[in-house]
């Protein structure tokens, strides 16, 4: 079958790749345990002190942490760079249309898209933090044109969604529900190319969206997407409601050993956490890259 995109000039991060915990600074983490709860139907985990960590029910991967600064700002409307949204990708497209008729159940507004890979809802948390929950069209459908996978963004059929809810109920995230992507607001998007594509080896697979970058690994729709959509706009602080860090699983050591030597090479500092590597790219968004399989690292609170 065809694969869509542009393969980076050096080290590429293998097939298995995937998107790991996303961890927050919020201001007031009891009222976001509430709303990721309530609204997104998420779990806690465990909690120790300033931090909890939160998944799906029935799972006991870690998906969102979240870590409460008291005082810090909300995000503006404009947005500043750093996070854009965090992608929480369900198993189906009926649980899709589930969580679509509870939102409207509890009256929470969502902006709704159809992106012809796939079918997605987007929300704000209490901090302005961006969430997109979506469903991924079966990959035999995705479309391939010129090189890229054809992405659009076209009005969401709400009533076919719903549909095919097939009359369940909602009751929280299921079980297989994971991070799907990660968008964030940059600078610059060549910065990000160098970054994501040429250091830490990601395909481009979708280069022509006005402002945008998307890329992946395994030849998904994208595990990152980066914009300029804020582009003149600070960077988030430690001041901010922002995200601190986002993880990458890769399969093994080699590959974390292989990406790091291929981030340093492009010209961004590096180091480890133990058998993680951390990175920064240009709009000092913090990379956290790892193997799976470390089940302490999904259960314990460490900070």
């Amino acid at each position: 079958m065809e694969r869509a995109g542009i393969a980076p000039p050096g080290f590429r991060l293998p097939d298995e790749t995937r998107i790991g915990r996303v961890r927050l600074q919020v201001s007031d983490v009891d009222r976001s345990v509430a709303y990721y709860e309530n609204v997104l139907g998420m779990r806690v985990i465990s909690r120790a002190d300033n931090t909890v960590r939160l998944g799906a029910h029935d799972d006991d991967r870690v998906l969102l942490e979240l870590v409460e600064k008291p005082g810090v700002r909300a995000v503006p409307r404009r947005g500043l760079l750093g996070l854009y949204h965090f992608a929480i990708l369900l198993p189906d497209r009926a649980s899709l249309g589930r969580f679509l008729i509870h939102l409207n159940d509890i009256g929470a507004h969502a902006g709704m898209s159809d992106h012809l890979v796939s079918e997605a809802l987007y929300l704000t948390d209490p901090d302005g933090l961006g969430i997109e929950v979506y469903a991924d069209r079966p990959r035999d459908s995705w479309r391939i044109v010129d090189g890229q996978l054809e992405m659009a963004t076209k009005p969401l059929d709400v009533s076919s969604v719903v549909a095919a809810a097939g009359g369940k109920k909602w009751d929280g995230l299921p079980a297989g529900t994971v991070i799907g992507h990660v968008h964030f607001h940059v600078g610059d998007i060549d910065k990000a190319s160098a970054f994501y594509h040429t250091g830490l080896g990601l395909d481009k697979i979708v280069w022509n969206y006005p402002g945008a970058l998307f890329m992946s690994a395994g030849g998904y729709h994208h595990h990152v997407g980066t914009n300029t959509w804020a582009a003149g706009a600070p960077p988030a602080t430690d001041d901010d409601a922002r995200l601190l860090e986002w993880e990458l699983l890769v399969p093994d050591s080699a590959a974390v050993q292989a990406a790091a030597a291929s981030i340093a090479t492009a010209g961004y500092p590096i180091s480890h956490d133990g058998d993680a590597l951390l990175a920064s790219d240009d709009s000092g968004i913090r990379l956290r890259l790892r193997t799976t399989g470390n089940p302490d690292l999904d259960t314990d609170l460490t900070d």
